[in-house]
């Protein structure tokens, strides 16, 4: 990494993710010379910590990243699509973790474990993939060297955090009002939004965002999109079903791959215990297998229930999960800077 101190911008930085950016920064000593943590006017001028000290946040503005190097996004797609055009050209290059600019032909997609080299690319805005999509590219871009992969159907389990803190917030207050029989007030899931809402404690939802189109949500569609961009292949057959469950962090999914040529399950899973950024948890005699509280707090990618499809040789289950709000989010998105300054 440059020794050069990089001035930083983090918007969003009282969310759940933000707050995480802030703390990837200070646990992987990313080089950060001055530091802007802007937010909400509602949310300016409260503080964070960061390195031992505590910043003061401000409201992000247009005239906020006047001196950045790098902003960081995420307070939305609707702050990304206003503010990221004055970030860069304020001379700021922006890591957004919105949906704002992902499928923007002209903003690379990147996860760094899978495509890196895409950074260099970047006309001043740098796209970071929903939580869903990096967990799983991570654990098949091994596979897509090795094998090919034809097709993936995938089916998450996804955690209430990934609609911030406020949904974090709504599970734990049904959860106690479920617990004590008293009503429980639905207000946040599926979409807050949404005219419609059900209650997320002891239930699972079938529904992430808002619906897209031929039956599919938001949500799923971006998996199967940004799947699509990130590999660089538009032939690859990908579907999606995306649950909401109770579950505060750690997204998780069962993951069908159709492989282009045939393979060796021991091979397969020295593979992905070989490539970095991901751990195998595959023992189903001995009960060992990855579950969100295992991710939790974590920075890999884990895989487990590792098995060949009954009816296709060349296809194979497995299952993925991940901390959302580290490698989903906060981590992947520092570890873009990270690259990225190498060449500031």
């Amino acid at each position: 990494m440059s020794e050069r101190a990089v001035n930083v911008a983090v918007v969003g930085a009282t969310g759940a993710v933000g707050g995480q950016i802030l703390r990837q920064l200070e646990l992987r000593k990313f080089p950060v010379g001055t530091l802007k943590c802007l937010a909400s006017q509602r949310s300016a001028g409260q503080t964070v910590s960061f390195d031992g000290a505590k910043v003061t946040v401000e409201e992000a503005t247009p005239q906020s990243f006047s001196g950045v190097d790098v902003a960081l996004f995420s307070a939305g797609g609707s702050v990304s699509k206003q503010l990221v055009p004055h970030a860069v050209a304020s001379g700021a290059v922006a890591i957004d973790n919105t949906n704002a600019y992902r499928m923007n032909p002209d903003v690379p997609l990147v996860v760094p474990e899978v495509n890196s080299e895409k950074i260099k690319e970047h006309k001043g805005i740098i796209s970071n993939p929903n939580c869903s999509t990096i967990q799983m590219v991570v654990a098949l871009k091994p596979l897509v060297d090795r094998y090919g992969v034809k097709r993936v159907i995938v089916s998450t389990y996804q955690a209430v955090s990934g609609a911030g803190n406020s949904a974090i917030d709504a599970l734990m207050e049904e959860t106690r009002a479920a617990l004590n029989g008293e009503a429980v007030s639905a207000r946040a899931f599926p979409v807050g939004k949404l005219e419609r809402h059900y209650q997320m404690a002891f239930n699972a939802i079938p529904q992430i965002d808002v619906p897209d189109e031929g039956g599919y949500t938001l949500e799923e569609m971006k998996m199967v999109r940004e799947t699509k961009k990130i590999f660089g292949d538009e032939s690859l057959a990908v579907t999606a079903t995306c649950v909401r469950i109770p579950v505060a962090t750690g997204h998780s999914e069962s993951v069908y791959v159709e492989l282009a040529t045939d393979y060796d399950l021991d091979d397969v899973r020295q593979l992905l215990a070989d490539t970095g950024g991901v751990t195998v948890i595959d023992d189903i005699a001995q009960q060992a297998y990855p579950m969100p509280l295992d991710a939790a707090g974590r920075d890999d990618v884990f895989v487990g229930r590792l098995r060949r499809d009954l009816d296709q040789p060349r296809a194979l289950n497995m299952w993925v999960v991940a901390d959302n709000l580290l490698k989903g989010a906060a981590l992947n998105t520092v570890q873009i800077a990270e690259h990225l300054v190498k060449s500031l």
